[in-house]
């Protein structure tokens, strides 16, 4: 058996299906002292159907700072705790994240174990662009702030992916119309439960939409980046690099110069004057 004395392991659970828990986390929680949970009777019918029988305490928003410090006296005092979520990986768009934090400022050891994650399950189904993305997990209620938000990443190129509520939806989605221009969006509901839909269609689509239909469900959004300027996916790679990588391709230096004003969006006399070609 592994040293778990005195350190916070990081849990994942299910984001529906029950099968979605990995064998290290269900040992974990088996091995705990104390398990930590934002909602200790959701939790419970997780620990149920495991047959898993350990004490538990709540951690959530409203109690996070003060509890977070008694969750660390414990853990000093050589307890293990395993802090869970409601559904998918804990300190993801949740309070968790404070209390790494504060473990952290004590050097107590946080281990991170993977599972279930609804952002990354949502993304790989979207057929959006994988190799580079932006989570952004929920707007705020706030109107000012959440189109201040929207327009902080409306020039992102990187595919964005937002967490929503049922009862916001409608809303979210006319303010990302109206901020974000129309988009290619997939709308990914309940993932891994009975009544799992991915819907992919573009953000004016999505409007219309549920302008019929009520939203149902916990729902991932996956959106389209923004489409780069001319110029702007090559901003921080180094002319001459772009201009080497030409002729290494066998373009001849004209045709080199040409290709690398047309990336990044200058003249070719530029070219020719960064570069000290005659």
């Amino acid at each position: 058996m592994a040293d778990l004395t005195g350190k916070l392991y990081l849990c994942p659970t299910p984001i529906g299906n029950l099968e979605d828990i990995t064998l290290r986390v269900l040992r974990i929680l088996k091995e705990a002292d104390l398990i930590a949970a934002e909602d200790t009777r959701h939790s419970l019918k997780l620990l149920n159907h495991f047959e898993i029988k350990k004490p538990m305490i709540s951690y959530f928003e409203h109690n996070k700072r003060e509890r977070g410090l008694e969750i660390i006296e414990k853990i000093k005092d050589g307890k293990i705790v395993a802090l869970v979520t409601d559904a998918g990986t804990p300190a993801i768009s949740d309070p968790g994240e404070e209390l790494v934090r504060q473990c952290i400022e004590e050097k107590i050891e946080v281990i991170p174990l993977p599972g279930a994650n609804a952002a990354i399950t949502a993304l790989i189904v979207s057929g959006k662009p994988t190799g580079r993305f932006s989570f952004q997990g929920f707007l705020t209620v706030n109107k000012t702030a959440r189109k201040e938000h929207l327009e902080s990443v409306a020039h992102i190129t990187e595919t964005l992916i937002f967490y929503e509520a049922p009862h916001k939806l409608r809303t979210t989605l006319k303010d990302m119309l109206n901020n974000l221009g129309n988009r290619e969006i997939s709308l990914c509901r309940e993932l891994t439960k009975k009544y799992e839909e991915i819907i992919r269609t573009d953000l004016e689509g999505a409007v219309k939409l549920y302008e019929e239909d009520s939203p149902k469900g916990e729902y991932v959004l996956v959106i389209q980046g923004a489409t780069p300027v001319k110029g702007e996916e090559f901003i921080n790679v180094p002319l001459e690099d772009i201009y080497n990588n030409y002729i290494k391709q066998g373009f001849s230096d004209k045709e080199a110069i040409k290709l690398t004003a047309n990336d990044k969006g200058i003249s070719k006399r530029e070219v020719y004057s960064k570069l000290k070609i005659k």
